[in-house]
């Protein structure tokens, strides 16, 4: 007992001070701690040398991760989850086990009799990190853009198929149809009744106690340790009775509350199950540096196939799908809990196991430093696809007559550069006061589905990239009168809206240039710039704020409620 303790604090001592190292040299945490378990473990230093303390370190860290996990997974998002996400999912997910399969299988892995080196590798590999993607995409700002919706979804549907093959990866070695349905059937019973519980039981539970935050956390720890150990008694795994425990979490009402409570406990245990899995990796021979390479330039290379392809037919254009294949171009933490299931099941090989570790973190490294820079990466790719023959949905644009279909034809009088929020309820207020005027309107952005909506309301719509200047000038803007620019700069991609109204201020010297800011300090350099006018949201946001409270003064706060109820009832905007 003693000595686990001491390992633990071991663990998380090495932890913190890798992590700070991480943190100031803007590398995953994931990197730091499985380095840090290497440091002190069996193969490193030889500071932490109890089996018996790694088990219980790495199954705990484990238990909370995938609690954790089921308590992230939206059930509700999974069901309005659009057509492009089910289908990229399902392409992504279907076709990088079927190449994985025939690509571990044919450089010699085991596929059967009694070792699934190569099933185990291809589940790995079809798997994205949600922590490193979730990370970039938040301080990039483009989680609520159309390819971060769409990396998101995908992410999700992914952690739904791990769900699926841990419920029969423990029958592995007997995969019949028997056994594969009786595995199935436990799982639906445990998580039909866990889902009954949660929805009918706890909820009452939790709301006596909703006062008492030790007593919210010490009920959802509770509810976790007890649906693990159910699940072992029915033959599955604690793991995976975890993940049920946290996804049924997940849809009752207190379910916010108790990942607040949760979260510092969840990040304490999940340090230790990277510290622990560091700790069972060896230093690595060049057979094991070979295989992770191979695993890693795998990934890779399936995740732009598998990715790219079904986005692209569904016409989603070549940037929208070639972002969301950047950002899942890397191996999943979830790859490496299914990793050591099966290395504790002995169904595969030690050297296998720790091939993929190592492919994970590279993969952590590389991934980080091309997402970070997948704009770029993105506008330098679409040259050479256009090249061998792949067709934007920009085809034609700038290049054919004025009102054929398709958005052709130079811009019109006025004109609308990027398309987000502030656009969609122009464009609503301009259909509500003076619908004529929405004729002489063309909007440019290169977001599919605004460009397929849009068309189809019949507006003038040019698809491209507003950064970059060739559109701009094949776009035709030359000749507009008036050049609105609504996306703030936080939203921009390769550009800046004073760099914009210079290009267009060059293009266009007499049209009229409004823009937006960001900062009150802006609004200077872009009049410098050759803005016309530039709109501060700050200014009409603290307006409206401003009537809310002279309303709720005067006792019609009710009355201002429902005139904004009228008022969005008779809106139609592209971006709700």
């Amino acid at each position: 007992m003693h000595e686990l303790i001491r390992d633990i604090t071991l663990c998380i001592l090495f932890a913190w001070m890798l992590g700070l190292l991480a943190h100031f040299s803007r590398q995953p945490l994931i990197l730091a701690y499985l380095i840090a378990g290497f440091c002190i473990g069996p193969f490193g230093a030889g500071w932490v040398k109890s089996q018996e303390s790694i088990s219980v370190i790495s199954e705990l860290g484990l238990i909370f991760m995938l609690f954790m996990i089921g308590l992230e997974i939206d059930l509700k998002k999974i069901v309005r989850a659009g057509r492009v996400i089910l289908f990229a999912a399902g392409g992504q997910l279907l076709g990088g086990c079927l190449l994985g399969v025939l690509f571990f299988a044919g450089i010699g892995l085991s596929l059967g009799g009694g070792h699934f080196d190569a099933v185990y590798l291809c589940i790995a590999c079809a798997l994205s990190s949600t922590v490193i993607i979730v990370k970039v995409l938040y301080e990039k700002r483009e989680l609520d853009t159309l390819p971060g919706r769409i990396t998101l979804g995908v992410l999700v549907l992914q952690d739904i198929f791990a769900i699926l093959f841990l419920a029969v990866q423990p029958s592995l070695a007997n995969l019949q149809v028997s056994v594969i349905l009786l595995s199935i059937g436990r799982v639906a019973v445990l998580v039909a009744a866990a889902l009954l519980i949660s929805r009918y039981v706890l909820p009452r539970l939790f709301h006596q106690i909703a006062r008492r935050p030790e007593l919210i956390l010490l009920g959802a720890l509770a509810w976790c340790f007890l649906v693990a150990e159910t699940a072992e008694r029915l033959s599955l795994s604690r793991e995976m009775g975890a993940l049920i425990a946290g996804v049924s979490l997940s849809t009752f009402p207190y379910a916010l509350d108790v990942t607040a409570k949760v979260t510092t406990l969840r990040d304490f245990f999940i340090t230790l199950f990277f510290v622990a899995l560091g700790m069972t990796i060896p230093v690595p021979g060049l057979s094991v540096i070979g295989l992770a390479l191979m695993i890693a330039a795998f990934t890779v290379v399936s995740r732009l196939v598998t990715t790219f392809t079904p986005l692209y037919l569904m016409k989603q254009g070549l940037r929208a799908s070639l972002l969301p294949a950047l950002n899942l171009a890397q191996i999943s933490e979830f790859s490496l809990v299914v990793i050591q299931t099966g290395v504790s099941d002995n169904h595969i090989a030690a050297e296998t196991a720790n091939a993929a570790s190592f492919a994970f973190v590279v993969l952590a490294v590389l991934s980080t430093f091309v997402m970070t820079r997948s704009d770029k990466i993105t506008r330098w790719a679409i040259g050479p696809l256009k090249r061998i023959g792949l067709r934007d949905l920009d085809h034609g644009n700038g290049h054919a007559e004025e009102g054929h279909e398709g958005g052709h034809g130079e811009a019109r009088r006025i004109v609308i550069l990027g398309f987000f929020r502030a656009a969609s309820a122009l464009l609503a207020e301009i259909e509500r006061q003076t619908p004529v005027l929405l004729e002489q309107i063309t909007v440019v952005d290169f977001n599919p589905n605004v460009y397929q909506t849009l068309l189809s309301r019949g507006l003038h719509v040019i698809y491209g990239d507003i950064s970059n200047v060739d559109t701009l000038l094949h776009a035709g803007i030359g000749k507009s009168e008036m050049i609105i620019l609504s996306v703030p700069d936080s939203l921009l991609k390769g550009a800046t809206n004073e760099k914009l109204v210079r290009h267009v201020r060059a293009l266009n010297p007499t049209a009229l240039i409004v823009a937006t800011a960001d900062l009150l300090a802006d609004v200077g350099e872009l009049y410098e710039a050759g803005a016309s006018y530039v709109s501060v949201t700050r200014l009409s946001d603290a307006h409206e704020l401003f009537t809310v409270i002279e309303a709720a003064q005067a006792g019609l706060l009710a009355d201002k409620r429902a005139e904004l109820d009228l008022r969005l009832g008779e809106r139609r905007e592209v971006l709700p």
